[in-house]
């Protein structure tokens, strides 16, 4: 990236780049300084398999909005390991979704070429789409991700032994890598079928050692069987990469609490087999807690009860522990947290709440694309704190804490002056039609 465009990002950085709202002075030397520009950035999407249904969000819209071009990688959240321990997309309701998965067919109207899917093609659904991604952005790397909040409940069983960690990792490539689906009523799948869609391997296991879900078995055994584990996905990789004369991707998506990496990660040992790990920068609080607060701040604000979360104090703990400073990627959300019946406070950050906000889907939990309608709305108008480097909505009752353009200028510049390998984004669909996160974000690490 040419220095004057970096000079332009450090100065729409400490202006906030306000469109609406109001902004508390910050002293310039508060603010990033960027280093050198440096190739290497990459800039990973999860795309969600159920955005497809209620956010409406398919691999077209994320095509025709420019995302797509802009990613180095992209996740597809996400994949289940079963209760004996193997990759499936066969499970029951709530365990999987194969319709979504390969078996739907797409009509043109939602289609990446504008091509309908017959019934009984092998690849119908989110993978034939992305099949058919590939084939517009060759360069784009598509990975599995394994996992998440809600399918991490068989992990540790998965882990525990050499034999089952086997099991599990050679059940992962042959489904993903060798593309043998399951091909129950000859509709979809069958031996194949998914070859060359996926470039590699997404492990977000949350969390070895440490509870999860309500469901999620862990132990304390699991950090040193996390690492045996990681083993075993590159040892395996690298085997079917040989024959293919191909790198396969692994990556993992790992906690921001120091308690959390401490129960769970042998940092050092862990890192030598991973491409690159994406780092929760969010989540720090939510409705869950009763105090309106931020969610993903660059810094620990100040008046803040300590101890605290912040990116800056998340990515310190990964590099006190041994983590490769190149290897770890920022996590961003397209999502805020909110709160109602907010009082006192800073403008409503620290005010004592009454419980979650109402929201779309989940309360207390919604996209960018519906919180930017908020601004300059029915007594909304946008807060900052540019030294800690949030931003929040607030009407005087509902609070809500989020990641703007301006913010995210603000964690461009912080990735490229700690010389991190770039950002990750949770999730595609909570940007809007013009994916004007994703286009800010591409902006801020650009290196040419």
């Amino acid at each position: 990236m040419r220095r004057s465009v970096l000079r332009r990002l450090a100065a729409a950085a400490a202006v906030g780049v306000v469109l609406a709202g109001t902004v508390t002075a910050v002293p310039a030397s508060a603010t990033t300084t960027a280093p050198a520009p440096r190739d290497g950035y990459v800039k990973v999407g999860y795309f969600t398999q159920w955005g497809i249904y209620g956010r409406a969000f398919t691999i077209k819209k994320l095509n025709d909005s420019g995302a797509a071009a802009r990613l180095t990688h992209l996740n597809y959240a996400f994949g289940n390991v079963s209760p004996d321990g193997r990759c499936y997309v066969d499970g029951p309701p709530g365990e999987g979704d194969a319709w979504a998965d390969y078996q739907r067919p797409v009509p043109a109207a939602e289609s990446v070429d504008g091509v309908a899917d017959n019934w009984g093609e092998p690849l119908n659904g989110n993978f034939g789409q992305l099949q058919k991604l590939k084939a517009i952005h060759p360069d784009l790397k598509v990975l599995i991700s394994l996992g998440g909040w809600s399918w991490s409940t068989h992990f540790s069983n998965a882990a525990l032994t050499a034999e089952s960690r086997r099991k599990l990792v050679s059940s992962c490539i042959d489904l993903y890598l060798r593309g043998n689906l399951p091909n129950p009523d000859g509709s979809a799948g069958g031996p194949g079928s998914l070859a060359g869609v996926f470039d590699g391997i997404d492990i977000d296991w949350e969390w070895p050692g440490s509870p999860g879900d309500v469901d999620t078995i862990y132990r304390p055994k699991d950090k040193q069987n996390f690492t045996a584990l990681v083993a075993e996905f590159r040892r395996q990789l690298d085997e079917f990469g040989r024959a293919n004369r191909k790198h396969y991707a692994l990556t993992a998506f790992v906690p921001a609490n120091p308690a959390a990496i401490d129960a769970g990660f042998e940092v050092r040992k862990v890192f030598r087999n991973l491409d690159f790990a994406t780092v929760q920068g969010y989540d720090f609080h939510g409705g869950w807690e009763l105090v309106a607060n931020q969610q993903s701040a660059l810094r620990v604000p100040a008046g803040a009860t300590e101890p605290d979360f912040s990116v800056d104090r998340t990515i310190d703990a990964w590099l006190d522990r041994g983590a490769a400073r190149q290897k770890l990627v920022l996590g961003i959300p397209y999502f805020g947290r909110g709160w109602t019946g907010v009082t006192g406070g800073r403008n409503g950050l620290f005010g004592t709440a009454t419980g979650p906000a109402p929201a779309t889907y989940e309360p207390g939990y919604e996209d960018y694309k519906v919180l930017r309608t908020k601004v300059g709305q029915n007594g909304y108008r946008v807060y900052r704190d540019l030294r800690a480097g949030t931003a929040w909505l607030y009407d005087g009752t509902t609070f809500w804490t989020y990641d703007d353009p301006a913010v995210l200028l603000q964690k461009s510049l912080y990735i490229r002056s700690q010389r991190l390998g770039g950002a990750m984004i949770w999730s595609l669909d909570g940007d809007d039609d013009r994916a004007t996160l994703t286009r800010t974000l591409d902006l801020g690490l650009r290196t040419r």
